[in-house]
């Protein structure tokens, strides 16, 4: 039978439906095996139970007896089968897939004043492909099966448009094909080829003729330095929806697709749809993506950049003229440009940090952040100040390309002089040598940029402040935190105004990847001293410098992970100078090239630099706070001999290894990890690695890093995964912590028991850790504060488990600063808003659904204002939730932006909202009565406008490949979405979504990326805004682009963009 009887069973994992006869055998060897079952998600049960049925309807049509009848009693029992469906689902629609009574394929379908059908049946035979249009199949480029070559003519043949897409191509591979792709183009059909000039490996000849070609568009990738297309693939379309694709190691060359071992997997629409649609989608992407730029042969300035471009990537010309095109920031850059936005016109923060690793264009960001203050204030006045030349002279190119201004900006530095001063690149030593001799005022610049800001702190620097008030004031620096422990984030409003993810900038190419080892450390630290937020260096020296076995193991693990120790470039990071002498003077004793880099030898450093660059020391020991001129692109090795406390310090010291080289295909990392203080914060570390914030730390530890950067690797021996897990957990902010910190808050600070102040004082605590745990029904600060003992009981406990509730499962995830802003003024005073405001009136009742959650009749009220009155009239709740909304206010990251549609709205466009809050606003939930609508359209059609709900995760399993790529956004201004299983094109709902611009219906998008978040919240959604019909294909379900009235935010790219890369 089709089922298993799992008598002879076999241990290992399965995927298997459990059927009755499966359920049976298990509860007979239960007693031996471990059984572990899953339920079926809803996202992917439907992908489970069909495959399941295709199998068994297989397995009986194929047990039909033979005979000439035989597919005919097939037929019978198929349609017999669509019967039942009918008359148990009661549609006669299901009835339309009834299968004629013969059993007949349509082979082909042309009109009858096209030439081609008088001869129809030999045409057809001509161009189909011979593994046919339905069933997969693997080219090997053996002896024995079909020729590539000889296929893929066919399918060229057969198309009705084809996607190309080759890391490159050459003329031996292209000609092959020349006349069938005439052919194809000439007709009217299209072609489309994305490729690359990457190691100069394609014919120019090859593109120029793929260019000349009628109906054919070419896009190219010129980023030779940080190519990362390798893909070989082809897909086939056809209108009739039978859609073929190949994907393997074959590029366009002769030797690839004729007599090379090349594989190819052919991938059809009928078999695996889901692949198909995911080479779909990805190529929709890619041609969407500002990455490749499309090339018309005709053009001279584009035959030239191409020769160029391929020259230079085979090694054949080392300068060129520079030409200036348009630059557009990348999406991390956007993300920090969004950031110093928010911080100005949000926050009233003009004096803003940036915090970035070197090499990942901090020079670029801060220009971006220059031209939009520019395109506002026309005449706006820099002055950019560096303490190196090279850095002033980079800087001033940077400046010159993205304002394609080739005139912009004086050098001051050197010989050079300034003749006007107004967009200055200085060095610090020679502004603070003329300060006193430029007659200035101190606004005449309206924005200051510091490069390596760390040496604020220096004296050289504070003239230069006092000197100048400029409108805005930008630090730069990849070390915010100074060996002489001076803080420079008094001079930028106390905060770090944005910091550059390091798994952004490895996944964009601007770093290289690295291969992360945590190894244990035989040194337990859990007894050692912990003051002032770190270890106590003295204790840490003391057991590292006496303990040779540690050294034994050290270099044990470095003979097995690095082979060839004698060949390497370490930097390697010790605790203190007698720490990194100790360790010298051990791997000397091996045979090891190594030295120190202390305050001790300072006056070394270029010296020190320069050896370990040839290859005279092979490792230089040097202590973290005494790193910050460390910068050797050919470093390859980083070594962590003690532990880092600090997030910024441990990526900034990581950042040292992560400069591009050539030859350099990693960075390795081993970092020595032993039992540590449950105030030592491992999460952080490999939160700052992963990048990722929407998922559990302990999850993706416990499953090996699945989301680790591109080309990333990290990898954790037992003993010291089970230490980082073991101490994660150890490490959760809970009640029985919250508390003893609270009695003790005293003796830390003179600063008075506050939640803003707490936050101060514990900056690991977060607003979800006060509020995710239940108090009798109840909690949050002020209950933390009554069991902690520092204030008495007097709350109404009905008051505080709704104010509780509002503000742990709305209020925290809520991004709208206007909306905030709003509750702020409603608790302060007491309820009351302005009643003759549409959009005031309706932030009112999402503010009662967020704390309510249901009608106000059900909880008593007979008005509005009753239900608001009721939530702000507790004095201690009220100063609590006051101080919660001005803590959430200031942790605000987005630029919310207000959306003009027909009816006043108070939702804004890139803010999240909860659903409920959204489907108040829009008067689906009314004061009275509560909508049990759940589904992901809601259509007000008093308003004539519909919503989307949509949930870019859809399951809750980590990858579901049929559901990842159903919404999901092409680029920053195109959205993907699949509608309903109901909606087709020619009738009902999805013509309308085709007509929705004639009609005047107002369609918006909200999207969240998961249902539930890291803290088991309902997730919030974002308002994308209003969307307008792109394209559409299929049906039943419908596939359609949406275009975004306003370009997704930054901060979403990650999760929406699931095709990009980067």
């Amino acid at each position: 039978m089709l089922t298993d009887s799992f008598n002879d069973v076999k241990s290992g994992i399965y995927e298997s439906l459990i059927t009755e006869v499966i359920q049976d055998s298990l509860s007979k060897i239960e007693t031996h095996y471990n059984v572990e079952k899953q339920n079926l998600d809803p996202a992917d049960a439907a992908i489970y139970l069909s495959r399941f049925l295709q199998n068994l309807l297989h397995w009986i049509l194929e047990t039909c007896p033979k005979g000439n009848d035989k597919v005919v009693q097939q037929v019978k029992i198929s349609n017999a089968l669509i019967y039942w469906l009918r008359d148990y689902l009661k549609t006669e629609e299901i009835t339309e897939n009834l299968i004629v009574a013969k059993g007949e394929l349509l082979k082909s379908l042309y009109s009858t004043t096209n030439p081609i059908a008088a001869n129809l049946k030999e045409y057809v035979a001509k161009i189909t492909p011979l593994t046919g249009l339905t069933q997969s199949e693997l080219f090997t480029g053996s002896n024995v099966g079909l020729s590539l070559e000889t296929e893929l003519k066919r399918e060229i043949l057969s198309s009705d448009e084809i996607w190309w897409l080759v890391s490159f191509i050459k003329w031996t591979g292209v000609r092959i094909f020349a006349d069938e792709l005439k052919m194809l183009t000439d007709s009217g059909k299209k072609l489309k080829v994305i490729t690359t000039s990457y190691m100069g490996a394609t014919d120019q000849k090859a593109v120029n003729f793929l260019g000349s070609l009628r109906n054919t568009e070419i896009k190219l990738s010129y980023n030779i330095s940080q190519e990362r297309l390798h893909a070989k693939a082809y897909m086939f379309l056809r209108n009739s929806g039978f859609d073929t694709g190949y994907i393997g190691s074959s590029n366009m060359s002769r030797s690839a697709l004729t007599n090379g071992l090349e594989w190819n997997l052919k991938v059809t629409t009928k078999e695996i749809p889901h692949i198909i649609k995911k080479f779909k989608s990805t190529f929709e992407t890619y041609w969407a993506s500002s990455d490749f730029e499309s090339y018309h042969p005709e053009n001279e300035i584009a035959q030239e950049r191409l020769k160029t471009s391929l020259a230079e990537a085979r090694g054949e010309i080392r300068e060129y003229p520079v030409l200036f095109f348009d630059l557009t920031p990348h999406p991390y850059q956007e993300q920090i440009l969004e950031r110093l936005s928010v911080e100005r016109s949000v926050h009233n923060r003009w004096r803003n940090l940036v915090v970035a690793a070197t090499g990942t264009g901090k020079t670029l960001i801060s220009a971006f952040d220059y031209q939009r203050f520019k395109r506002e204030k026309v005449s706006a006045k820099l002055l950019y100040v560096a303490h190196r030349q090279e850095i002033l002279i980079q800087a001033r190119i940077t400046f010159q390309a993205v304002l394609r201004d080739s005139t912009f900006g004086e050098l001051w530095v050197g010989n050079e002089k300034p003749s006007h001063y107004e967009h200055l690149f200085v060095s610090v030593q020679t502004l603070n040598n003329q300060i006193g001799n430029i007659d200035l005022t101190s606004d005449f610049y309206d924005v200051v940029i510091i490069d390596e800001v760390h040496h604020i702190a220096a004296v050289s620097y504070r003239p230069i402040l006092k000197r100048f008030s400029p409108k805005i004031l930008l630090g730069l620096t990849a070390t915010p935190e100074r060996h002489d422990g001076t803080s420079i984030l008094d001079d930028f409003c106390g905060t770090i105004a944005a910091e550059l993810r390091l798994p952004d900038a490895i996944t964009r190419r601007y770093l290289c990847p690295f291969q992360y080892f945590g190894i244990n450390d035989s040194v337990d630290l859990s007894s050692v001293e912990w003051k002032h937020g770190r270890y106590l260096p003295s204790e840490l020296t003391h057991l590292y410098t006496n303990d040779n076995t540690r050294v034994k193991h050290i270099l044990r693990n470095m003979n097995e992970i690095l082979g060839d120790i004698h060949s390497i470039k370490c930097l390697a990071f010790c605790v203190s100078q007698d720490h990194a002498e100790y360790m010298k003077q051990k791997f000397l004793l091996e045979k090891i090239k190594t030295d120190v880099l202390t305050s001790k030898n300072g006056t070394e450093r270029s010296v020190l630099r320069q050896k370990l660059k040839s290859g005279e020391i092979n490792v230089l020991f040097v202590v973290d706070i005494f790193n910050e001129g460390v910068d050797i692109p050919e470093i390859d090795t980083v070594l962590f001999l003690r532990p880092t406390e600090s997030l910024t310090v441990f990526l900034q010291q990581l950042g040292r290894g992560l400069r591009l080289n050539d030859g350099k295909e990693c960075l390795t990392v081993l970092d020595f990890v032993g039992n540590a203080r449950p105030e030592y914060d491992f999460s952080s570390k490999f939160r700052g690695m992963v990048g990722r914030s929407q998922m559990s730390i302990v999850d993706e530890i416990e499953n090996n890093f699945p989301h680790a950067p591109l080309g990333c690797s990290i990898i954790l021996q037992k003993q010291a995964k089970e230490t980082i897990l073991n101490n994660i957990k150890r490490a959760f902010v809970n009640q029985r912590r919250l508390i003893s910190w609270i009695r003790g808050f005293a003796q830390h600070t003179n600063a008075p028991l506050t939640l803003n102040n707490f936050l101060n004082q514990y900056p690991s605590v977060s607003l979800e850790d006060v509020y995710k745990t239940k108090i009798n029904g109840g909690g949050g600060w002020t209950r933390l504060c009554i069991k902690s003992g520092v204030i008495h009981d007097s709350l109404d406990t009905s008051t505080e488990k709704t104010i509780f509730r509002g503000i742990s499962n709305r209020i925290l995830q809520c991004t709208s600063f206007s909306y905030l802003m709003f509750l702020l003024d409603l608790f302060d005073k007491k309820g009351e808003w302005e009643r003759t405001d549409d959009v005031q009136n309706q932030w009112a009742l999402m503010a009662h659904y967020d704390f309510w959650q249901v009608p106000g009749k059900e909880c008593g009220f007979s008005s509005l204002t009753e239900s608001l009155k009721a939530i702000t009239n507790e004095i201690i709740l009220n100063k609590e939730i006051l101080s919660v909304l001005e803590c959430a206010m200031d942790r605000i990251e987005n630029k919310e932006i207000k959306m003009n549609i027909s009816t006043p709205s108070a939702l804004h466009i890139h803010a999240r909202y909860s659903r409920d809050e959204i489907l108040a606003s829009f008067g689906v939930h009314t004061f009275n009565i509560k909508s049990s609508n759940r589904e992901g359209v809601v259509d007000i059609q008093n308003l004539n406008t519909e919503l989307l709900f949509v949930t870019l995760q859809k399951t809750e399993k980590r990858f579901s490949p049929t559901t990842l790529y159903h919404d999901y956004a092409i680029n920053k201004e195109l959205f993907h979405w699949q509608s309903q299983n109901s909606a087709r094109p020619d009738r009902g709902k999805g013509l309308k979504y085709i007509n929705h611009k004639k009609s005047g219906k107002t369609i918006i998008l909200f999207v969240r990326e998961q249902s539930i978040d890291e803290f088991g919240r309902t997730m919030g959604f974002v308002n994308l805004g209003p969307v307008y019909i792109e394209s559409y294909n299929g049906s039943q379900p419908m596939n359609i682009t949406w275009k975004l009235e306003q370009p997704l935010p930054s901060y979403l790219w990650r999760e929406a963009v699931k095709l990009a890369v980067g």
